[in-house]
């Protein structure tokens, strides 16, 4: 399963805050987000909800069937990428449309337009906009996860020795 979540990039101690919010007993969506909400600095419960949603993208967080918990799980950056790159719709068409000379955002959603379901297409009034700002925060979550680079307006993609920096 994909994730089609992307809220705004934080760091990776915002990461770490939001999922400590989250408690190893299962409980509810709604209690979940406003731990989030209290935790760190995020106002609204969409945006909470989107965060702990994030959370679970990268296996930090689980749903069971009576709710969200926090994993025992410490992953590094390296499992994050991974689990970003596996699980969150999207990710994968991104950094293949990265390339060594830089693209900018407008671009990377380019190459990502074909992908985007149509059933996504018809939630929004002007799901451009939305899909565009969803690729600039997938893009700026891959520079955190060290999947890629950003040089002034551009991305690159990270590979090799780069990546280890």
């Amino acid at each position: 399963m994909r994730y089609k979540v992307a809220p705004p990039a934080r760091s990776r101690s915002f990461l770490d805050t939001a999922r400590e919010a989250i408690p190893l007993v299962p409980d509810s969506e709604a209690d979940c987000c406003r731990a989030i909400q209290t935790a760190t600095d995020v106002s609204d419960r969409e945006t909470a909800q989107e965060y702990l949603v994030f959370l679970q993208a990268l296996g930090l967080v689980a749903e069971s069937e009576r709710g969200y918990y926090r994993t025992r799980t410490d992953p590094d950056r390296a499992a994050l990428a991974t689990a970003f790159e596996e699980a969150v719709f999207g990710v994968d068409v991104l950094l293949a449309a990265l390339d060594s000379e830089g693209v900018d955002a407008d671009a990377a959603f380019e190459a990502l337009r074909a992908e985007i379901p149509r059933w996504e297409r018809e939630r929004h009034t002007d799901w451009e906009a939305v899909w565009r700002e969803r690729t600039t925060s997938l893009l700026d979550w891959a520079v955190l996860f060290g999947l890629a680079e950003r040089a002034d307006d551009d991305y690159r993609l990270l590979t090799g020795d780069s990546a280890d920096r």
